[in-house]
């Protein structure tokens, strides 16, 4: 009957309807189908995945777990969930409805958007998706796309994900570290939920590590389209970015038809290669067409849209970096591949707690996925040898990702009943054991290693457990409202702008009216309330505001969108809130004291006035960040001596990124350390009684805020024995335990100790 109506519509007009004609209604709303669902149906049936159908469907109903291996654009990732919304339906949806897991947030809505289209349904009603700070969805959605973070932070409340019958994960290959959580935890979840299905979605040679892994279970291998025509080059990687867009502009100037995807090392690089393009373009003669640069990567989502009649002439060509290749699955007009066979990766180092930018060649999975691209009748051109090395897999994140998170989320796992993850790549015994030992400084778990109280809270934020932690210690502290607006701002994407050529120094003149004399952390606040003041404004936008300080306004709104979701869940548990008072000085204070419940492990200090920094942690030397308020950018305002840090990477020049001071009178104590060894004589009096005094009150923000078994633990060095002096002269307060600390006082009205002890959440 469907192949009957199909061909009545595909071949007749779309639009017109004879009286009497029998429609088909549509099995998931009940209302007929249009004619663009018949036109579509012949277009799916064209894709290579709907030769295993039947096959697939089979496999759904006799086996809990399947795996589906296939090239990019074979339909694996809009058919493979409409099959299974048919699958629940037929049961009645008894077991549950469809959800379908992708790596990125712009992937799960243009694939939502799709299959509503396909499925003759709306969107946000039978077919949703869900992505961080977005929910459309409804309480009829049988079909839900997310991202995998999004399902896992749904696992800590539903482990066993009972509302659901089927659960797909696709992109298996990209090995993000939230999609080997699912997988790991999914393998136990199908042993307790014999009705539940697990389809794995992935790409060969990846998939057959997976079947291995699980033990023999269905494999369906989806037959790949023929490949492009592949052009390999002789030379070397040194040039790979130059040669890319030289040929870009070869290619072009050939006048082949066809839009071109370049794959480069990293964002960077594609901002990058983006304003070179864009300039190269305005040159060239007008005969040969407009050319388009367009970026599609994590960080420019959304711009892969149709060319509209009045762009017939035009060329896009799309900017790209790695895990990126599934974007293109929409992109019909694709006939050019320019891959520079390279990526930038972060891999983290447990020893020195850092990420160190590392440029490698990519794998030889992700190199056969994007010569795929191109189609049939394409040329790919690879910028490196045809026997050039390539390791046969994409790594596994979780081999070198920071993983105090993931560490985090199991543990509640734990909590939650499920109390094994079958890793397919076990995580590095020694970033496993460093993650424990953060979260146990953290007081995230309890003497016998399970998750406590306060962790148990840590983890129903968005937030690395550093900054969940300050943010509980700031209802303690009373400066809830601005340790919400310093975690929003760095959660989202980074706010500063590249400024454009011979722009830097005016750049850096609008970034030093909001920079802030106590930090980088202050001053995130200073920009953040300064953007949301510009809402109010009548003669300018936001956009406008943002563009004149060279900010990027779409960071700035996601911070925005972010704090929102932050306040929901400091209410929803019921946290204590405090009333902005930003600017005080005993608001400056307690901010400190909250950041350092969360960040006192990143601590460092200037050794010899230089701006040359050695962190307690690691015994490692850094300098400041050009951009932060005391970077070699910024020469009115000195470098502390004593600062708070909030990342640490072992790349630009080994930078410290977002540091605030935590005590500005130190320099003279360092003073006399460095001077009285060597016998030289001290001008002013740095051991006397009150420079002591004063000193001591300055570093007991930090001596209070410190675990006394972290700080015993921390390397021998002169700045661990500073410390210790002041440590030494608490006297017996400290040697009976460490003294509460108390929010410094504002100027609102005094609350008696039993009314604030009422609604305090305890941290110590």
């Amino acid at each position: 009957m469907e192949e009957e109506i199909s061909s009545e519509f595909v071949e007749g007009s779309d639009d017109v309807f004879r009286f009497g004609d029998h429609l088909e209604l549509n099995q998931f709303d009940g209302l007929p189908y249009s004619s663009r669902y018949y036109k579509l149906l012949q277009e799916r049936k064209k894709l290579p995945i709907w030769k295993t159908r039947i096959d697939f469907m089979n496999a759904l109903e006799n086996n809990q777990l399947i795996v589906v291996s296939g090239t990019t654009k074979t339909g694996k990732s809009t058919q493979v969930p409409q099959w299974c919304a048919e699958f629940c339906l037929s049961a009645e949806y008894h077991h549950g409805v469809v959800v379908c897991s992708q790596i990125q947030r712009q992937q799960a809505v243009d694939l939502a958007l799709r299959v509503a289209d396909e499925m003759d349904v709306n969107i946000g009603h039978e077919v949703g998706y869900s992505i961080p700070l977005e929910n459309c969805c409804s309480n009829d959605t049988i079909l839900r796309y997310c991202t995998d973070d999004v399902l896992m932070r749904e696992m800590m409340s539903n482990p066993l994900l009972e509302h659901y019958g089927v659960v797909v994960i696709d992109q298996a290959h990209e090995r993000t570290v939230s999609t080997d959580l699912l997988l790991g935890l999914l393998r136990e979840v199908i042993s307790q939920r014999p009705e539940l299905r697990v389809v794995v979605l992935s790409v060969p040679p990846a998939s057959d590590r997976l079947v291995a892994h699980y033990g023999g279970v269905p494999h369906l291998r989806v037959e790949a389209m023929p490949s492009a025509e592949v052009v390999y080059s002789s030379g070397g990687r040194a040039e790979s970015f130059y040669a890319a867009l030289r040929l870009v502009l070869e290619v072009h100037r050939a006048q082949e038809p066809g839009d071109m995807a370049v794959f480069l090392a990293s964002e960077q690089e594609v901002s990058c290669a983006c304003s070179i393009l864009a300039k190269e373009a305005a040159r060239l003669s007008g005969t040969l067409g407009e050319l388009v640069p367009l970026a599609m990567c994590p960080l420019h989502a959304g711009i892969c849209l149709p060319i509209t009649e009045d762009q017939k002439k035009s060329r896009r060509v799309f900017l790209s970096c790695s895990q990126s290749e599934d974007l293109f699955w929409s992109v019909d007009t694709l006939n050019f591949v320019i891959d520079t066979g390279v990526e930038k990766r972060f891999v983290y180092n447990p020893r020195v707690r850092a990420s160190s930018e590392v440029i490698r060649p990519i794998s030889r999975c992700r190199a056969e996925i994007r010569k795929q691209l191109a189609g049939t009748a394409g040329k790919c051109f690879c910028l490196y040898p045809e026997e050039m090395e390539l390791s046969p897999e994409i790594p596994a994140s979780i081999l070198e990702a920071n993983i105090t998170s993931a560490v985090l989320f199991l543990k509640r796992m734990e909590v939650a009943g499920l109390r094994h993850c079958d890793f397919i790549s076990r995580p590095d015994p020694e970033g496993f054991m460093q993650a424990l030992e953060e979260l146990d400084y953290l007081a995230a778990l309890d003497d016998d290693g399970n998750l406590s109280e306060i962790g148990i809270i840590m983890s129903e934020f968005p937030l690395d457990p550093q900054m969940a932690k300050a943010l509980l210690a700031s209802c303690q502290f009373d400066c809830v409202s601005e340790v919400l607006t310093i975690a929003a701002m760095l959660a989202a994407p980074s706010c500063f702008v590249e400024p454009p050529v011979g722009m830097v120094t005016e750049a850096m003149r609008c970034y030093m009216k909001l920079y802030h004399p106590e930090g980088d952390h202050f001053t995130l606040i200073n920009i953040y309330n300064t953007f949301k003041s510009s809402q109010e404004k009548p003669h300018f936008t936001p956009e406008e505001w943002c563009q004149d300080y060279f900010l990027c306004c779409a960071a700035l709104q996601t911070a925005e969108a972010i704090r929102a979701e932050l306040t929901d869940i400091m209410k929803q548990l019921e946290l204590p809130m405090s009333e902005p008072a930003f600017g005080t000085k005993a608001n400056t204070l307690n901010i400190k004291r909250a950041l350092l419940a969360g960040f006192f492990m990143q601590i460092a200090r200037d050794v010899d006035g230089s701006g040359s920094y050695f962190m307690l942690s690691t015994k490692h030397m850094a300098k400041l960040h050009p951009l932060s308020a005391y970077g070699a950018k910024t020469p009115q305002l000195s470098p502390p001596e004593w600062l708070l840090f909030h990342e640490y990477t072992l790349c630009d020049s080994n930078c410290i990124r977002t540091a605030t001071p935590i005590s500005p009178q130190l320099y003279v104590l360092a003073s006399a350390s460095a001077s009285t060894p060597s016998g030289s004589e001290c001008h002013s009096s740095p051991g006397s009684p009150a420079t002591l005094h004063s000193t001591a009150a300055a570093l007991e923000q930090f001596i209070q805020m410190v675990p006394q078994y972290f700080f015993y633990n921390l390397p021998s060095s002169e700045s661990k024995e500073i410390l210790q002096h002041i440590l030494d002269r608490e006297g017996s307060a400290n040697r009976n335990g460490r003294r509460k600390p108390q929010p410094v006082a504002t100027d609102a009205p005094k609350e008696t100790e039993g009314s604030r002890s009422s609604d305090r959440c305890l941290l110590q």
